[in-house]
């Protein structure tokens, strides 16, 4: 059964960086998409980030282009998002997530999602 377990959230000033971490375990990954997803207070769940496990092609929502940079360690069977010049609209619960093919569209469904890890950025 896959797993998902996030880690690496925090309070963190704007400006601020700060490295999610997403452990997979259940099977091998190649041939599946990790995705991560935040969900701030009040508002819709939103794409934030996809890789291709295999591959590693990524795709990014423009909100977080050019300051988040995600990545797997397939020999750790772990995903990161490194969050860089945080902004307080950034502040959410943030997702891991897997699905079967290799989709990195923001719209694709995703079969497994992990608990979720809250990012505090304050102004």
């Amino acid at each position: 059964q896959v797993q998902l377990v996030e880690s690496g959230g925090g309070l963190v000033q704007a400006g601020g960086s700060l490295r999610l971490s997403c452990a997979a375990s259940g099977r091998t990954f190649d041939g599946y998409t990790m995705g991560w997803f935040r969900q701030a207070p009040g508002k819709e769940r939103e794409f934030v980030s996809s890789i291709l496990w295999r591959g590693g092609s990524t795709r990014y929502a423009d909100s977080v282009k050019g300051r988040f940079t995600i990545s797997r360690d397939k020999a750790k069977n772990t995903m990161y998002l490194q969050m860089n010049s945080l902004k307080p609209e950034d502040t959410a619960v943030y997702y891991c997530a897997t699905r079967v093919g290799a989709v990195l569209s923001p719209t694709a469904d995703y079969q497994y999602w992990g608990q979720g890890t809250q990012v505090t950025v304050s102004s």
